[in-house]
């Protein structure tokens, strides 16, 4: 089942290319405000299911380019990150330490939605094509052998990264939760939907151009490992994202006036458009671009506030 947020937080069930409008089946959900309504949704989904899906066939259909399509977690406790989690097509020759970062919800938008690069100097602004795993069930020092059972599904997920900040070694936090810095969506597909989340193929283009394209089968730590590992630390809840980590060697800078597209396979393509008032230029070069012409570092800024003089 893909299920959906749009309007005026209405929730849907995408059937082709419409949307049922199922919110009478959900409610009577206990929720504090329609932000949470869709994590509710996921905690009592076993028991929704039937009458969500009675609603989904008998309802009629709008069509998916007629209706404003909303995050389909508006605001989830905890939006987790693995860090440095792909063997980057075997050029690592092992896998990096496991890693995590936490990402404010207040990052998130929708797909049509737009980020928004801050007047900050930046050496780089980068967004990350994700596949993100949805909690299903609260999560504590869960086994690996269990892990799967607490996925409710998956979405697409690009996180968003101001670069090159100061000072050096004192910078994570302000380079990842920026406002508009984690595009979600455009909506969740249940784990039943995706046979294997490890065989997936995700791409990420910008204006068209596809610039990331890898397997989800190069993740280093996968699935079962990363819910261990996080729900070790603190609990998880329903409706939390868990963002599995890229494939960094197709990064390449967001710029004004971009589209950025990304289609996680199975997922649907969310899209969302870059704005930057400072109207700063990079070239449009990959890391990978970079590497096999010999050079280091991420690609220079050329024009705008904060180019090298």
């Amino acid at each position: 089942m893909k299920l959906m947020v749009f309007n005026d937080d209405r929730v849907g069930v995408v059937r082709g290319d419409a949307v049922v409008d199922v919110t009478a089946a959900v409610s009577g959900v206990p929720h504090t405000g329609a932000g949470n309504l869709m994590s509710a949704v996921v905690a009592r989904f076993a028991d929704l299911r039937a009458s969500i899906e009675r609603a989904a066939a008998s309802g009629a259909g709008l069509p998916l380019a007629q209706v404003r399509i909303r995050p389909p977690l508006p605001r989830p406790n905890n939006v987790v990150c693995m860090a440095v989690n792909y063997m980057e097509d075997g050029t690592r020759k092992e896998p990096a330490p496991i890693n995590a970062f936490l990402k404010t919800p207040n990052c998130i938008i929708g797909h049509g939605d737009t980020m928004v690069l801050p007047d900050v100097p930046a050496t780089i602004f980068e967004g990350e094509a994700e596949m993100a795993l949805v909690i299903g069930k609260h999560a504590r020092n869960v086994p690996a052998a269990q892990a799967m059972d607490y996925v409710f599904g998956y979405t697409n997920f690009i996180d968003g990264s101001a670069r090159g900040l100061n000072p050096p070694g004192n910078t994570f936090y302000q380079m990842k939760s920026r406002a508009t810095f984690a595009p979600v969506g455009p909506w969740l597909v249940t784990a039943d939907e995706i046979r294997d989340p490890h065989t997936l193929q995700v791409r990420l283009w910008v204006n068209g151009t596809l610039k990331q394209d890898y397997n989800t089968d190069d993740m280093a730590h996968k699935i079962p490992r990363c819910i261990e590992w996080v729900s070790s630390i603190h609990d998880l809840e329903p409706g939390d994202i868990l963002a599995l980590g890229t494939n960094h060697r197709g990064l390449s800078a967001f710029q004004d006036g971009d589209t950025i597209e990304l289609e996680t396979e199975g997922l649907g393509r969310l899209s969302v458009g870059v704005r930057d008032d400072l109207k700063r230029t990079w070239a449009r070069e990959t890391r990978l671009d970079r590497q096999q012409r010999g050079l280091e570092g991420f690609t220079p800024q050329l024009t705008g506030k904060y180019a090298p003089r």
